[in-house]
């Protein structure tokens, strides 16, 4: 069975480089996919041989992980994928057959997997010096924090370097409330902000969060677009917060924080403008803004390097991870002096913050993101593929909303479009469909019924076509 797999992938193959071939051998030009969902659209041709895989197999590294792994883990598709390497905007399994990553590795391949200069900047500071910390001098975590504070705007120019995501935001509501000197934090229903004793507090998805105490945290109302009380009325949202401080707060917090689109909860767009009154109530009830980049930094929303300014406004603490490190265990906090120095009262220390190879990668992150202008690329690429999205949406009640900028987009399902009924077992069947035509995708929203499409910065048009059109072939038939 694994030969005659491995002959269909070879073939596959050969016809793909002999598209490719055809097109002028050109790797940027684009076949067409199939316009008639009667036929499975094809992956657009890449240049690429995988390595022979002759590791464990998928049940027997599957059996281990139940026997050695924490039962809190879980998997996509009903049998799991073995996933063995990866190239750019693609993952192969273990048969070596390819898949088009439209989800990065849970939106934190930002240049593409194993991208050259990346790795060579990891490899070439391995050889030197593994590891060292901040007790030490290192050239590569000063310039990888004067290279990213270059990318912010305002008096951002003090960089705390932590592990990821959750780290990043359980400093950054520290240094709220030392700063401040209040307790209270808000945050907004239906975000995802890490799964910490502290972070998840701040989360507000009932699908992640044990039954533990929250400490002084409160949720406002969502200002989301599609399925918010209020619509798109950035005004009254930011009205109810305000009811919210006066009437649930000492009347002064520590700080408020936010995803500009939200991410786990479904590439949710925040109401136009609603950072921006927001911000101004915040600041007048003693509390720091904190935005959270964790996914939507680094240009993925195409308009903007960073997902905040697609708001207009200037936070006080912005907090990432995931992106920038294309795949490394990195994340970071950027402040103000102001701010920073309240961590100076005690010793504030990370052993990993700014670990030699992290830093190094780090930085190449940023150059390859500057050098391949990807901001651009996202922006033109993503308006391409929310256009066909939303024209697909003509032809499909299923289809609820398409949401998000950028190479940061949403496809809510839905069984009513009027009631907004989420569409849960036919989302579990397209995934699965999607999967066995070659597309890995996201899945998010309370309910799990929205594709979260957020692939690696380098996807093409010619990927976006694809992705449409196996989703077109997908729902006609179901």
């Amino acid at each position: 069975m694994y030969m005659r797999r491995s002959l269909c992938e070879k073939g596959l193959r050969a016809k793909e480089r002999l598209q490719s071939f055809l097109c002028n051998g050109s790797r940027s030009f684009a076949v067409p996919a199939s316009s008639s969902p009667e036929s499975p659209p094809i992956l657009p041709p890449f240049d690429y041989e995988p390595r022979p895989y002759n590791g464990m197999s998928a049940d027997e590294i599957f059996q281990k992980r139940k026997s050695f792994l924490g039962p809190s883990l879980f998997h996509y598709y009903q049998k799991p994928l073995n996933i063995v390497e990866g190239k750019m905007q693609y993952l192969f399994d273990d048969s070596g057959r390819r898949y088009l990553d439209a989800f990065a590795g849970i939106v934190t391949v930002s240049c593409g997997h194993c991208h050259p200069d990346i790795v060579n900047a990891v490899v070439e500071q391995t050889k030197l010096l593994q590891h060292t910390t901040t007790i030490y001098l290192h050239h590569a975590i000063v310039e990888f924090a004067e290279a990213l504070a270059s990318k912010m705007p305002g008096n951002l120019k003090v960089v705390y370097f932590v592990n990821s995501g959750t780290e990043a935001n359980e400093l950054a509501m520290m240094m709220a409330r030392l700063y401040s000197g209040n307790l209270s934090m808000i945050a907004l229903r239906n975000a995802y902000h890490g799964g910490s004793a502290g972070t998840i507090g701040l989360t507000a998805l009932n699908t992640w969060k044990y039954p533990l105490p929250q400490g002084e945290i409160h949720h406002v109302v969502n200002p989301d677009p599609y399925r918010g009380v209020f619509g798109s009325d950035a005004a009254l949202y930011a009205k109810e917060l305000q009811d919210h401080i006066d009437y649930g707060t000492p009347g002064k917090i520590a700080g408020f924080i936010a995803e500009t689109i939200q991410g786990v909860g479904g590439a949710v767009e925040l109401a136009p403008g609603y950072l921006k009154l927001v911000y101004d109530i915040v600041r007048k009830a003693g509390g720091v803004c904190i935005a959270d980049e964790v996914q939507s930094g680094f240009g993925r929303t195409g308009s903007h390097y960073w997902g905040f300014e697609t708001q207009g406004v200037i936070p006080d603490i912005v907090t990432m991870a995931k992106g920038i490190g294309n795949g490394l265990p990195l994340g970071a906090v950027v402040t103000t002096p102001e701010i920073a120095q309240v961590m100076a009262q005690k010793i504030q220390f990370n052993t990993f913050g700014g670990n030699p190879v992290c830093s190094a990668g780090g930085l190449a992150v940023l150059k390859v993101l500057d050098k391949e202008k990807r901001q651009i690329h996202c922006a033109d690429v993503g308006s391409h593929l929310i256009e066909r999205l939303r024209s697909l949406q003509k032809n499909h009640e299923i289809i609820g909303d398409v949401r998000g900028q950028g190479l940061m987009v949403g496809i809510e399902l839905v069984t009513d479009r009027e009631k907004k009924t989420p569409a849960k077992v036919e989302t579990g069947v397209l995934f699965e469909k999607l999967k066995d035509l070659g597309v890995l995708v996201g899945k998010g929203g309370l309910h799990g019924n929205v594709f979260r499409i957020k692939p690696p910065m380098c996807f093409t048009k010619a990927d976006a076509d694809f992705l449409v059109d196996a989703l077109d072939y997908a729902i006609s038939g179901m």
